[in-house]
């Protein structure tokens, strides 16, 4: 199969490494990480938020797993093949035990693939991954088939998404139970000693660990520190070994630091604006110069959402308040990803443009509007919803701004509980269809699709495409049909994407890390020099 991330983008995304290297320290048998990102859960399957899932590649592992550059690498599983146009084969890794010591077998995986879309109170999980399977075949202890209800030459690459649990301690079990640790026993490389929610994890090295070569650290403390100066500050301390998400205001004064190294990746995460599609009438945080709702809802009308992304200067964005840590676009994939489509450009910035598709639509006036976001989950982005917000204020959207922890903002977000607000989706299959399936699709809970669509968004025929796209077998074709699908979605700007992220993690003198396209922050990317 054609690769979905190619020469241009890994060129692009090409680890940069940045500052001397120093070597002879001591070997370190403890690792201390800092992260930027809240993680929710220790569930593997509750929520699918980057900072989640760089927790869970430490304790479980998948059936394929990815490399640096988001390409598909054997995991639980040694092969797959198509031996029908609607059967998958998996050959399971012999040897593989569960950090308890029972052996790993198909019946594990067929468990997994059963619980993964009926996780209660997930916020946004991973049923889009299996939603091509129709049955489960189990031929034998190290053998699996997966039927599907027509040809899915993704499942492979969308499998690399679902982390395998055990039957023996997951059946029955809520996740909770995952987060006290009492069923968060995983075949991954470290196993679960402690979480705390909002504070730290603390990790210890599985010594049987058999799917991949065996850890240097015995113990690792992954700790959460939001306040971005503080994680530099940790880092420059000697606190902590490893941060992401390092600072934009911070990066080029590391540059020169010869105490620190920086790793640089152009990402696969796209930051963009979510419109409320949920309601008909009015939306509860826009209003009329009198602070009256508005009915109905402006922001189903496509001029005032073309109204809204014209407002927006994304190049001013990225050199100001992302200070070159981005870059504008106007699709959720980097150029030469599989589905990258090179005839959907940015919006260009302006603002008259806006004010007269706003009075067009009605608004000769604008309207009153409150943005919401986090303000610690993704780099600047309380900074960046401000900056928009006096963007909009600028074309008459008199626009308030409401940053929130994101432990908070995501379960709100979650609940459709905002009009316009920002969100971050990282491609980490490395091709289109991964946020077609899961951000754009209709909402959908028997066909498993839109489960990260937080605004609501909907449109049929789109729907239509992304399935034929995900059935086509042909490379070439199912590439022409996400890059229609990819153009249709932005026609209508079901979201407002701002800008692509450049991935930074910055280590202590005497570590190296992999830089990683789907940005995710692990020990096992880390080794002494």
């Amino acid at each position: 199969m054609k690769k979905f991330l190619l020469a241009a983008t890994v060129a692009l995304g090409a680890p940069l490494v940045v500052s001397g290297t120093v070597s002879g320290a001591a070997q370190a048998q403890t690792l201390n990480i800092g992260v930027g990102g809240a993680i929710t859960s220790v569930d593997p399957h509750f929520y699918n938020a980057a900072p989640n899932n760089s927790l869970a590649a430490h304790i479980f592992s998948k059936l394929v797993e990815r490399d640096a550059n988001a390409q598909p690498v054997p995991g639980l599983a040694t092969s797959w093949t198509a031996i029908e146009p609607t059967v998958w084969e998996f050959k399971l890794k012999p040897g593989v035990t569960w950090h308890d010591g029972k052996p790993f077998t198909a019946e594990d995986v067929a468990f997994t693939i059963a619980r993964v879309p009926n996780v209660p109170n997930s916020p946004g999980g991973y049923g889009g991954f299996v939603r091509a399977i129709k049955r489960v075949e189990i031929v034998d202890a190290l053998t699996v088939r997966f039927h599907t209800d027509a040809p899915a030459p993704l499942l492979p690459t969308e499998l690399g998404s679902v982390a395998i649990i055990s039957k023996h301690v997951g059946d029955g079990a809520t996740t909770e139970d995952y987060n006290s640790g009492k069923a968060a026993i995983g075949t991954g490389p470290y196993r679960l000693v402690n979480y705390r929610s909002g504070d730290r994890t603390e990790l210890a090295r599985f010594d049987a660990y058999s799917v991949g070569p065996r850890e240097p650290w015995e113990r690792v403390n992954y700790r959460f520190i939001g306040n971005d100066g503080a994680r530099t500050a940790a880092l420059l301390a000697g606190d902590v070994d490893l941060i992401d998400q390092v600072p934009t205001s911070d990066a080029a004064k590391l540059e020169k630091d010869a105490r620190v190294h920086l790793y640089k990746i152009l990402g696969l995460r796209v930051i963009y604006l979510i419109s409320d599609f949920s309601r008909q009438e009015s939306t509860p945080f826009v209003t009329d110069a009198a602070g009256k709702p508005i009915s109905p809802n402006p922001l189903l009308d496509l001029r005032v959402r073309r109204a809204l992304s014209m407002a927006i200067d994304r190049e001013a964005i990225s050199d100001r308040v992302m200070e070159g840590a981005a870059q504008p676009t106007g699709q959720w994939l980097p150029p030469g990803a599989f589905g990258y489509n090179p005839d959907v450009k940015p919006t260009p910035y302006d603002p008259n443009g806006a004010r007269r598709l706003l009075a067009e639509a009605g608004f000769p006036n604008g309207f009153r509007m409150t943005l919401h976001g986090p303000n610690d989950r993704y780099p600047n982005d309380a900074r960046t919803i401000q900056a928009v917000a006096q963007m909009f204020t600028r074309v008459g959207i008199q626009t308030q701004v409401e940053a929130l922890p994101w432990a908070s903002y995501s379960v709100r977000n979650a609940r459709q509980e905002f009009s316009l607000r920002l969100g971050g989706w990282g491609s980490g299959t490395g091709e289109a269809s991964y946020a077609l399936v899961n951000i754009i699709n209709t909402f959908d809970r028997a066909k498993r699709t839109g489960s990260s669509n937080n605004g609501r968004y909907s449109n049929p025929a789109l729907d239509e495409l992304t399935a034929r796209g995900a059935a086509t077998l042909d490379d070439k074709e199912r590439e022409k049909l996400q890059q229609e699908a990819v153009k249709m979605a932005m026609d209508d700007l079901a979201i407002i994407p701002l800008h692509q992220l450049v991935n930074v993690w910055a280590t202590r003198k005497g570590f190296t890390y992999e830089p990683r396209a789907d940005e995710r922050t692990w020990a096992q990317g880390v080794r002494r020099e």
